[in-house]
């Protein structure tokens, strides 16, 4: 299962990263995530890992695989046989910034997972633009 969805957002580049890239607040932004928390020392970057229990999904550990700082970031996660990868990309256009969040998930156990759970990944990553999207806003309007 592979898909991303996108979104324009009415703040800029530096504010949707802000909110993106400081992932232990994302359960203040978005109901699809009970806990963010940072398991690994120093700058959060390449190789950083986070525990991320969401609504009726195991407590997962993810390690961050690329980082480009204030652009975008991808980080991954397996279990039972299947491997889940999340990408977070910010672009600044001319009226703001797109943001854009996609899911892969790729293993022998992929179709069977896709079955179980696809639903409820595009709901989560819905909720988790729709949120982030909010929050940067909010962040962009209170520094006007």
């Amino acid at each position: 299962m592979e898909f991303e969805l996108s979104t324009q957002v009415d703040a800029s580049p530096d504010d949707v990263w802000a909110v993106v890239a400081d992932v232990e607040s994302w359960p203040s932004v978005t109901d699809s995530m009970d806990e963010v928390r940072v398991t690994s020392e120093g700058a959060f970057g390449v190789g950083s890992t986070a525990k991320v229990k969401q609504p009726k999904i195991p407590l997962l550990t993810w390690t961050v695989t690329d980082w480009r700082e204030g652009r975008s970031f991808v980080w991954q996660t397996s279990s039972l046989g299947v491997t889940i990868v999340a990408s977070h990309d910010v672009r600044a256009t001319s009226d703001g910034t797109r943001l854009t969040l996609g899911i892969d998930q790729h293993g022998l156990l992929s179709p069977l997972a896709q079955l179980m759970t696809g639903k409820r990944a595009k709901q989560y990553v819905q909720m988790e633009l729709a949120g982030t999207k909010r929050a940067a806003e909010e962040r962009a309007r209170s520094k006007s």
